[in-house]
């Protein structure tokens, strides 16, 4: 593409094309919605020429993807979206995945009932649905990631990523973890919330004063290396 100021040739072709074909069927509804799409191509193609005269490179093809997350029963489910990436990169906005780190005070095998306020963990082939509910006021919120990496355990050879809190979320994190230590099960397990949605529930018999942590799945196993690689760049964009 050179630097001029026409539009790509082929956006306005099939954008003239596909509006010919709406006059021509007298504009019946899917002749409108083909005219729609042929507009917005026309603007995103109008907007990479844009961008590539600035020196901006955009990838040909944008593809978003919409992956539903589960979320506290009661809140309305929210669609985790995959932004198209730039050429060459890998998909991450730069924003990190908002976390939270809260004491479970409770675990049932059932699902969560509506508005409840508890996390839903779904049943899998050897497993229970569970309903957890965490004490969030207090819990940590706004926790903040210095690093965030996918591996597979040494031990089980399951995925699993494996956190780092800041200098100041570690103090809060060893205080959180030590008040929950010794208490008997599910109360000495600590909900890791990503996104409204649970990512893991480990026990502690100790405060954990190294400000580090793994998540493997609500149930140990639940990562794959996509998704763990995947959570690992939410967490830490910086990578």
């Amino acid at each position: 593409m050179n630097g001029s100021t026409e539009h790509p040739l082929h956006e306005t072709l099939l954008h003239d094309a596909l509006h010919a074909h709406v006059r021509e069927s007298d504009g019946d509804a899917a002749g409108a919605h083909l005219a729609g799409l042929a507009d917005g191509a026309l603007r995103v193609a109008r907007r990479r020429q844009r961008l590539a005269r600035t020196g901006v490179g955009v990838a040909a093809v944008a593809v978003v993807a919409t992956a539903w997350m589960a979320v506290a029963d009661g809140a309305t489910p929210r669609a985790h979206v995959v932004q198209p990436a730039a050429e060459g990169g890998n998909g991450n906005t730069g924003k990190a995945a908002p976390v939270s780190l809260l004491p479970v005070t409770s675990s049932t095998e059932q699902a969560c009932t509506h508005g409840s306020g508890g996390y839903t963990v779904h049943a899998t082939a050897t497993q229970p649905a569970l309903c957890v509910r965490a004490d969030r006021a207090r819990g940590m919120t706004n926790v903040r990631v210095t690093s965030a990496k996918a591996e597979k355990g040494t031990i089980d050879g399951t995925w699993q990523v494996e956190v780092t809190l800041s200098p100041a979320d570690r103090t809060r994190f060893a205080a959180l973890t030590g008040s929950i230590a010794g208490t008997p099960l599910p109360r000495n397990e600590f909900a890791i919330v990503i996104d409204g949605k649970l990512w893991g529930r480990p026990s502690v018999t100790s405060s954990i004063t190294g400000g580090r942590f793994e998540i493997v799945g609500a149930y140990v196993g639940d990562l794959t290396s996509a998704t763990a690689h995947d959570l690992a760049h939410r967490l830490d964009p910086g990578r």
